[in-house]
Protein backbone atom coordinates (compact mmCIF):
# COMPACT_ATOMS: atom_id res chain seq x y z
CA UNK A 1 0.00 0.00 0.00
CA UNK A 2 1.19 3.44 -0.96
CA UNK A 3 0.80 5.97 1.58
CA UNK A 4 0.44 9.84 -0.54
CA UNK A 5 -1.56 12.09 2.07
CA UNK A 6 -1.47 11.12 5.37
CA UNK A 7 -0.18 8.64 7.68
CA UNK A 8 -1.29 8.07 11.22
CA UNK A 9 1.65 7.03 14.38
CA UNK A 10 0.51 3.82 14.60
CA UNK A 11 1.43 2.81 10.49
CA UNK A 12 4.24 4.67 10.95
CA UNK A 13 5.23 2.59 14.24
CA UNK A 14 4.84 -0.48 12.26
CA UNK A 15 7.42 0.54 9.47
CA UNK A 16 9.74 1.82 11.50
CA UNK A 17 12.74 -0.77 10.46
CA UNK A 18 11.28 -1.15 6.62
CA UNK A 19 14.30 -0.43 4.46
CA UNK A 20 11.58 0.64 1.68
CA UNK A 21 10.31 3.37 3.81
CA UNK A 22 12.40 7.20 4.47
CA UNK A 23 11.50 8.84 7.16
CA UNK A 24 12.40 12.62 7.25
CA UNK A 25 12.50 15.00 10.12
CA UNK A 26 11.33 18.90 8.87
CA UNK A 27 11.38 20.61 12.24
CA UNK A 28 11.69 24.66 11.89
CA UNK A 29 11.23 28.17 13.79
CA UNK A 30 11.39 30.92 11.94
CA UNK A 31 11.98 33.17 14.62
CA UNK A 32 15.04 30.42 15.61
CA UNK A 33 16.47 28.45 12.02
CA UNK A 34 19.00 26.91 13.75
CA UNK A 35 16.65 24.81 16.25
CA UNK A 36 15.18 22.36 14.38
CA UNK A 37 18.67 20.78 13.60
CA UNK A 38 19.49 21.10 17.01
CA UNK A 39 16.22 19.38 18.56
CA UNK A 40 16.65 16.41 15.81
CA UNK A 41 20.38 15.86 17.16
CA UNK A 42 18.98 15.39 20.18
CA UNK A 43 15.67 13.22 19.95
CA UNK A 44 14.36 11.98 16.46
CA UNK A 45 11.73 9.45 15.53
CA UNK A 46 14.29 6.22 14.49
CA UNK A 47 15.80 6.83 11.32
CA UNK A 48 14.50 9.94 10.35
CA UNK A 49 17.11 12.53 8.19
CA UNK A 50 16.70 15.55 8.67
CA UNK A 51 16.04 18.66 6.00
CA UNK A 52 16.54 22.23 6.91
CA UNK A 53 13.47 24.71 5.29
CA UNK A 54 16.32 27.14 4.19
CA UNK A 55 19.39 25.10 3.31
CA UNK A 56 17.52 21.45 1.46
CA UNK A 57 13.83 22.93 0.91
CA UNK A 58 14.35 26.67 -0.23
CA UNK A 59 16.47 28.29 -2.61
CA UNK A 60 19.41 31.81 -1.44
CA UNK A 61 16.73 34.43 -1.58
CA UNK A 62 17.78 37.18 -3.65
CA UNK A 63 15.51 39.66 -2.09
CA UNK A 64 12.97 39.39 -4.97
CA UNK A 65 12.08 36.18 -5.26
CA UNK A 66 10.12 35.40 -1.65
CA UNK A 67 11.70 34.08 1.61
CA UNK A 68 12.08 30.49 0.69
CA UNK A 69 11.82 30.75 -2.95
CA UNK A 70 11.84 26.35 -4.68
CA UNK A 71 15.42 25.17 -4.89
CA UNK A 72 16.79 24.11 -8.01
CA UNK A 73 14.79 20.85 -9.13
CA UNK A 74 18.46 18.60 -10.24
CA UNK A 75 20.06 19.66 -6.49
CA UNK A 76 17.33 18.83 -4.69
CA UNK A 77 17.26 15.62 -6.73
CA UNK A 78 20.96 15.70 -5.59
CA UNK A 79 19.65 15.70 -1.99
CA UNK A 80 16.97 13.53 -1.97
CA UNK A 81 19.03 10.69 -3.75
CA UNK A 82 22.02 11.44 -0.78
CA UNK A 83 19.57 10.80 1.75
CA UNK A 84 19.16 7.41 -0.09
CA UNK A 85 15.26 8.34 -1.99
CA UNK A 86 14.75 6.58 -5.03
CA UNK A 87 11.57 5.98 -7.18
CA UNK A 88 10.51 3.26 -5.29
CA UNK A 89 10.63 4.26 -1.81
CA UNK A 90 7.72 5.07 0.92
CA UNK A 91 8.80 8.72 2.11
CA UNK A 92 7.30 9.50 5.42
CA UNK A 93 7.42 13.71 6.89
CA UNK A 94 6.85 15.08 10.23
CA UNK A 95 7.73 18.24 12.05
CA UNK A 96 6.79 19.43 15.54
CA UNK A 97 4.56 22.69 13.89
CA UNK A 98 1.22 21.29 12.55
CA UNK A 99 2.84 19.86 9.32
CA UNK A 100 3.49 23.01 7.85
CA UNK A 101 7.17 22.68 7.11
CA UNK A 102 6.41 18.60 6.54
CA UNK A 103 3.42 19.85 4.19
CA UNK A 104 6.29 22.29 2.19
CA UNK A 105 8.41 18.63 1.33
CA UNK A 106 5.29 16.51 0.63
CA UNK A 107 4.48 19.35 -2.18
CA UNK A 108 7.95 18.75 -3.16
CA UNK A 109 8.34 15.62 -3.57
CA UNK A 110 5.14 15.24 -5.38
CA UNK A 111 6.64 18.29 -7.70
CA UNK A 112 9.35 16.26 -9.04
CA UNK A 113 6.82 13.09 -9.70
CA UNK A 114 7.29 11.35 -6.41
CA UNK A 115 3.40 11.01 -5.15
CA UNK A 116 4.85 7.97 -2.31
CA UNK A 117 4.79 10.42 0.01
CA UNK A 118 2.75 11.27 3.43
CA UNK A 119 2.73 13.64 6.55
CA UNK A 120 2.57 12.27 10.04
CA UNK A 121 -0.87 13.33 10.71
CA UNK A 122 -0.13 15.08 14.90
CA UNK A 123 3.58 14.52 13.81
CA UNK A 124 6.30 15.01 16.45
CA UNK A 125 4.26 15.90 19.15
CA UNK A 126 1.49 13.38 18.86
CA UNK A 127 4.44 10.88 18.58
CA UNK A 128 6.19 12.19 21.95
CA UNK A 129 2.79 12.13 23.64
CA UNK A 130 2.07 8.79 22.65
CA UNK A 131 5.23 7.55 24.01
CA UNK A 132 6.76 6.29 20.94
CA UNK A 133 9.89 5.37 20.07
CA UNK A 134 13.13 8.12 20.04
CA UNK A 135 16.85 8.06 19.21
CA UNK A 136 19.90 10.59 19.23
CA UNK A 137 21.45 7.94 16.51
CA UNK A 138 21.96 10.11 13.64
CA UNK A 139 21.19 7.23 10.92
CA UNK A 140 24.02 6.95 7.65
CA UNK A 141 21.92 6.29 4.70
CA UNK A 142 22.92 4.37 1.44
CA UNK A 143 23.22 6.97 -1.54
CA UNK A 144 20.42 6.13 -3.98
CA UNK A 145 19.25 7.76 -7.88
CA UNK A 146 16.51 10.26 -7.41
CA UNK A 147 15.24 10.78 -11.31
CA UNK A 148 12.04 12.89 -11.26
CA UNK A 149 11.09 16.01 -13.62
CA UNK A 150 9.34 19.15 -12.48
CA UNK A 151 5.43 19.18 -12.77
CA UNK A 152 3.57 22.19 -14.05
CA UNK A 153 2.44 22.44 -10.58
CA UNK A 154 3.45 26.34 -9.89
CA UNK A 155 2.86 29.48 -11.49
CA UNK A 156 4.99 32.63 -11.48
CA UNK A 157 4.51 36.33 -10.41
CA UNK A 158 3.74 37.10 -13.85
CA UNK A 159 1.19 34.64 -14.53
CA UNK A 160 -0.48 35.16 -11.45
CA UNK A 161 -0.68 39.05 -12.44
CA UNK A 162 -2.15 38.43 -15.59
CA UNK A 163 -4.77 36.08 -14.06
CA UNK A 164 -5.92 38.96 -11.80
CA UNK A 165 -9.91 40.24 -11.98
CA UNK A 166 -10.26 37.44 -14.56
CA UNK A 167 -13.14 34.63 -13.76
CA UNK A 168 -11.60 31.47 -13.53
CA UNK A 169 -9.01 31.39 -10.82
CA UNK A 170 -9.10 31.93 -7.25
CA UNK A 171 -6.04 32.45 -4.79
CA UNK A 172 -6.44 30.85 -1.67
CA UNK A 173 -3.90 32.24 0.92
CA UNK A 174 -2.99 30.58 4.04
CA UNK A 175 -2.08 33.16 6.44
CA UNK A 176 -3.88 33.63 9.41
CA UNK A 177 -6.98 36.23 9.18
CA UNK A 178 -4.92 39.13 10.88
CA UNK A 179 -1.86 38.90 8.19
CA UNK A 180 -4.08 38.50 5.22
CA UNK A 181 -5.70 41.72 6.38
CA UNK A 182 -2.30 43.64 6.37
CA UNK A 183 -1.85 43.82 9.90
CA UNK A 184 0.36 42.63 12.94
CA UNK A 185 2.92 41.71 10.10
CA UNK A 186 5.95 40.52 11.34
CA UNK A 187 7.58 38.56 8.57
CA UNK A 188 7.61 40.51 5.35
CA UNK A 189 8.22 44.34 4.94
CA UNK A 190 4.37 45.46 4.01
CA UNK A 191 1.51 43.86 5.14
CA UNK A 192 -1.29 42.95 2.64
CA UNK A 193 -2.44 40.68 0.33
CA UNK A 194 -2.67 39.70 -3.64
CA UNK A 195 -5.83 41.23 -5.07
CA UNK A 196 -8.44 38.79 -5.02
CA UNK A 197 -7.34 36.43 -2.80
CA UNK A 198 -10.12 34.55 0.03
CA UNK A 199 -8.34 33.38 3.00
CA UNK A 200 -8.05 29.82 4.28
CA UNK A 201 -5.52 30.15 7.69
CA UNK A 202 -3.95 26.84 7.44
CA UNK A 203 -4.70 25.56 10.82
CA UNK A 204 -8.44 25.48 9.93
CA UNK A 205 -7.61 22.48 8.63
CA UNK A 206 -6.61 20.73 11.83
CA UNK A 207 -8.75 19.49 14.98
CA UNK A 208 -8.49 20.13 18.40
CA UNK A 209 -5.73 17.39 18.88
CA UNK A 210 -3.59 18.92 15.77
CA UNK A 211 -4.36 16.37 13.32
CA UNK A 212 -6.34 16.93 9.45
CA UNK A 213 -9.62 16.81 9.75
CA UNK A 214 -11.75 14.06 8.24
CA UNK A 215 -11.52 14.30 4.36
CA UNK A 216 -15.52 14.99 3.61
CA UNK A 217 -15.10 18.04 6.62
CA UNK A 218 -12.37 19.44 4.22
CA UNK A 219 -13.65 18.99 1.12
CA UNK A 220 -16.72 21.12 2.31
CA UNK A 221 -14.60 23.79 3.37
CA UNK A 222 -12.79 24.09 0.18
CA UNK A 223 -15.72 23.62 -1.82
CA UNK A 224 -17.27 26.84 -0.37
CA UNK A 225 -13.94 28.75 -1.33
CA UNK A 226 -13.98 27.04 -4.91
CA UNK A 227 -17.80 27.52 -5.63
CA UNK A 228 -18.47 26.45 -9.44
CA UNK A 229 -14.88 26.16 -10.16
CA UNK A 230 -13.14 22.96 -10.29
CA UNK A 231 -9.62 22.46 -7.93
CA UNK A 232 -7.39 22.99 -11.22
CA UNK A 233 -8.56 26.77 -10.94
CA UNK A 234 -6.89 27.48 -7.08
CA UNK A 235 -3.46 28.56 -6.46
CA UNK A 236 -2.51 28.68 -3.78
CA UNK A 237 -0.25 31.26 -1.65
CA UNK A 238 0.88 32.28 2.11
CA UNK A 239 3.77 34.23 3.21
CA UNK A 240 6.99 32.14 1.29
CA UNK A 241 5.05 29.29 -0.28
CA UNK A 242 5.58 26.87 2.87
CA UNK A 243 2.17 27.02 4.92
CA UNK A 244 0.46 27.22 1.00
CA UNK A 245 1.49 23.63 0.58
CA UNK A 246 -0.48 22.56 3.84
CA UNK A 247 -3.58 23.76 2.26
CA UNK A 248 -2.33 21.88 -0.96
CA UNK A 249 -2.34 18.60 1.14
CA UNK A 250 -5.86 19.60 3.06
CA UNK A 251 -7.00 19.33 -0.70
CA UNK A 252 -5.71 16.79 -1.84
CA UNK A 253 -7.16 14.64 1.06
CA UNK A 254 -10.40 16.12 0.38
CA UNK A 255 -10.07 14.49 -3.07
CA UNK A 256 -9.72 17.91 -4.54
CA UNK A 257 -6.81 17.29 -6.64
CA UNK A 258 -4.91 19.11 -9.23
CA UNK A 259 -4.11 23.06 -7.82
CA UNK A 260 -1.14 25.01 -8.17
CA UNK A 261 1.23 26.90 -5.85
CA UNK A 262 2.36 30.20 -6.60
CA UNK A 263 6.21 29.74 -4.62
CA UNK A 264 7.47 33.28 -4.40
CA UNK A 265 3.97 34.13 -2.74
CA UNK A 266 3.15 37.06 -0.26
CA UNK A 267 7.02 37.77 0.40
CA UNK A 268 7.98 37.75 -3.42
CA UNK A 269 4.97 39.94 -4.58
CA UNK A 270 5.27 42.86 -2.18
CA UNK A 271 9.02 42.73 -3.11
CA UNK A 272 8.05 45.38 -6.35
CA UNK A 273 5.65 48.26 -5.58
CA UNK A 274 4.44 48.02 -8.71
CA UNK A 275 2.30 45.12 -8.23
CA UNK A 276 -1.23 45.95 -6.74
CA UNK A 277 -2.19 44.87 -3.16
CA UNK A 278 -5.15 45.17 -1.06
CA UNK A 279 -5.92 45.52 2.39
CA UNK A 280 -8.69 45.17 5.49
Amino acid sequence: MAYTTRISTGELAAHLDDPAWVVFDCRHDLAKPDSGAQEYAKSHIPGARFLHLDRDLAAPPSGKNGRHPLPDADAFMRTLAAAGVDAGKQVLVYDAKFGVYASRLWWMLRWLGHDKVAVLDGGYVKWVKESRPLSDNLPQAAPAHFSGRPRAATLDADEVQRGLGRPGRVIIDARSPDRFRGENETLDPLGGRIPGSVNRFYRDNLDASGCFKPAGELRQAFSALLGALPPEASVHSCGSGVSACHNLLAMEIAELSGSRLYPGSWSEWCSDPARPMEKG
